[in-house]
């Protein structure tokens, strides 16, 4: 562990407002930080990584905002205690200036909520079985979804009706990330052994799925899918065993070299920070219940981690708007 590691008790929050400041209110610089927690059924946007390291207890709450599926009762159709159970992805997303939160969660949720009011506008249960890993919201206001234990990637019509179940889908084994490049309108998914480039057609109300391009993976696991925020196209993706940087341009995968080795193992989510290209992962510690979770956030370039005691985090994203 860095000697810089900074011990954070999560508790109570502040209103959903707070989430539209960039920064949180703290007047310094850097983007804030999502993380999914497992242990308390919420995804939680915390101060910025520097702001991170001034909290040291539980009269000094990092949290900026948060949102749990438990506290609306107008998802009560969805099964929120079975549906929302194991949460798997916090993602920002803008569509005509308004910003969202995308989110699933392995018991079959999966949501889009306005972040200026924190209701959902679009949500659907999947299913006990089909174990949702991320989403993606598109320019016409319908919702990609994957699946991992499904075998799927879905485009629902979330543009339609706020509980479309309506979908088109694409059989994906292992679908566990997805990402669309705005520069080309290609939705690009990541399973167990390929990368898989689709292309979105039809209507809004009836949308059609088309695999263009489909490339092995340079070794199996494949998992986190995320945008080079630094080099608009590339992609980062996560194996069983390595980070990667992909550039579709060249159908090129290069291993990304991060400290210590293991840290790149496992690798749940991965994305860099806008400005400073630091990078943030997250991967199981191994410490607690839940073998596939941390309370740990890693980071690259400058390396350190923080630890987020009583969490059990599985993702965590630069709270950007991309």
């Amino acid at each position: 562990m860095s000697a810089g590691l900074a011990l954070l008790v999560i508790g109570t929050t502040a209103g959903p407002a707070a989430a539209a400041r960039p920064g949180g209110g703290s007047g310094r610089p850097g983007a804030p930080v999502a993380v999914v927690d497992q242990a308390s059924r919420r995804v939680l946007v915390l101060h910025s990584a520097d702001d991170l390291m001034a909290f040291h207890g539980p009269d000094h709450l990092p949290v900026v905002w948060s949102w749990t599926a438990d506290r609306y009762t107008a998802l009560a159709d969805l099964s929120p205690a079975r549906s929302w159970s194991s949460p798997t992805e916090a993602k920002s997303g803008v569509r005509d200036g308004r910003r969202y939160l995308l989110t699933t969660a392995s018991g079959g949720l999966a949501a889009v909520v306005d972040l200026a009011t924190g209701t959902p506008v679009w949500a659907v249960d999947t299913g006990p079985t089909a174990n949702p890993h991320s989403a993606e919201l598109l320019p016409d206001g319908n919702v990609a979804v994957v699946a991992s234990t499904g075998g799927w990637v879905r485009v629902y019509t979330a543009s339609q009706v706020p509980r479309s179940t309506d979908h088109a889908e694409y059989p994906l084994a292992g679908a566990y990330g997805v990402h669309r490049d705005a520069r080309t309108g290609l939705l690009w998914t990541v399973g167990d052994d390929t990368l898989t480039a689709l292309r979105v057609g039809g209507t809004a109300a009836a949308p059609v799925l088309t695999p263009e391009r489909t490339l092995a993976l340079p070794e199996p696991g494949g998992h986190d899918l995320a945008p080079v925020l630094a080099a608009p196209g590339q992609f980062w993706i996560s194996t069983a065993g390595r980070l990667w940087r992909f550039d579709p341009s060249h159908d090129r995968f290069e291993a990304v070299p991060v400290t210590p080795r293991e840290s790149a193992r496992e690798v749940k989510s991965v994305g860099d920070e806008p400005g400073t290209g630091r990078l943030l992962t997250t991967a199981p510690d191994h410490a607690g219940p839940c073998t596939w979770c941390t309370s740990v956030l890693t980071f690259h370039r400058p390396d350190g981690i923080r630890r987020l005691e009583g969490t059990h985090l599985y993702k965590a994203r630069w709270w950007t708007e991309r």
